[in-house]
């Protein structure tokens, strides 16, 4: 039931930014009050305006619009600051989902609200969400990455300083970096730590993949990588290595080589399993 709270809410007022999610792929998760608001504001500020003017086509929505995005951020977001603070209104639109996560938008907000200009969002598609509820792990505690930034000398240190993240985590991916990402990620986690890959979510070919890094390498080796990806990752375990309680060290480096490592390789790893120096495996199969 509505009441005079709610429906002050819905009317669009002068001079604030509204952040609209929009659908990652299915029309219907568009909401009336999306709808509401982009037929009401002065202007809509979109980081593809191609892609949010056929949006707005299927709606029958004409408003004017311009483009912000990363490589004009600073020049823009002065200018949309302004006519905000004339008292128009702006709707921000990211591609799909939800303005401002893992997006330029980010920085219009903090600016808006530096500026002291209302922002509001009306809320809706969060791919990251999305992928979180459907891929099984852990919902209690997460942790959002988005996209991993720099050359992989960059992303595996990052990668390391997380590989004792206990929390959840969520990544985005694009198709043509999916197997690389998918390498580091299996180098900085193991083998065995437990992956959903999520794409096309919402259309008629929504796919969840839930493997280990070991069996997503495998898998991509002979799959072609199609669609934007969003990674969810599981947590480091409290007890993390619990399958090599009971081998010996012997077994344990002989169980990482039967997966594919090197000798070296397999007794690195067994290693940061047990949380001692390589040197202490070395001396202890020695000791055979």
């Amino acid at each position: 039931m509505s009441d005079i709270h709610t429906e002050e809410k819905n009317k669009v007022v002068g001079g604030t930014l509204y952040l609209v999610a929009t659908p990652i792929g299915n029309l219907a998760d568009l909401s009336p009050r999306a709808l509401k608001v982009l037929s009401e504001v002065d202007f809509i500020a979109a980081e593809d305006t191609r892609n949010s003017q056929k949006l707005l086509s299927l709606f029958q929505i004409s408003k004017p619009m311009l483009s912000y995005f990363e490589h004009n951020e600073r020049m823009r977001g002065g200018q949309i600051a302004e006519r905000l603070k004339r008292g128009e209104s702006c709707a921000l639109l990211t591609d799909a989902g939800t303005p401002a996560v893992s997006d330029p938008g980010q920085e219009l907000v903090r600016s808006c609200i530096a500026e002291g200009i209302p922002v509001t969002s009306v809320p809706g598609c969060c791919a990251a969400i999305n992928a979180l509820v459907l891929s099984g792990m852990n919902t209690d505690r997460f942790v959002f990455e988005g996209f991993l930034k720099g050359n992989n000398a960059s992303k595996k240190r990052r990668l390391d300083e997380l590989s004792g993240e206990q929390r959840t985590l969520i990544l985005y991916e694009a198709p043509h970096r999916l197997r690389d990402t998918l390498s580091l990620l299996k180098d900085a986690f193991g083998e065995k730590r437990q992956i959903a890959l999520c794409r096309e979510m919402t259309k008629l070919n929504e796919e969840v993949l839930r493997l280990t890094l070991s069996g997503a390498v495998e898998y991509y080796e002979q799959t072609e990588p199609r669609g934007e990806y969003v990674l969810i990752l599981e947590g480091k375990p409290e007890k993390e290595g619990l399958f090599f309680e009971n081998m010996t060290v012997e077994e344990h480096v002989t169980f990482y080589e039967q997966s594919g490592l090197s000798r070296m390789d397999a007794m690195k790893v067994a290693a940061k399993d047990r949380g001692v120096g390589k040197g202490e495996i070395y001396k202890q199969l020695m000791k055979k």
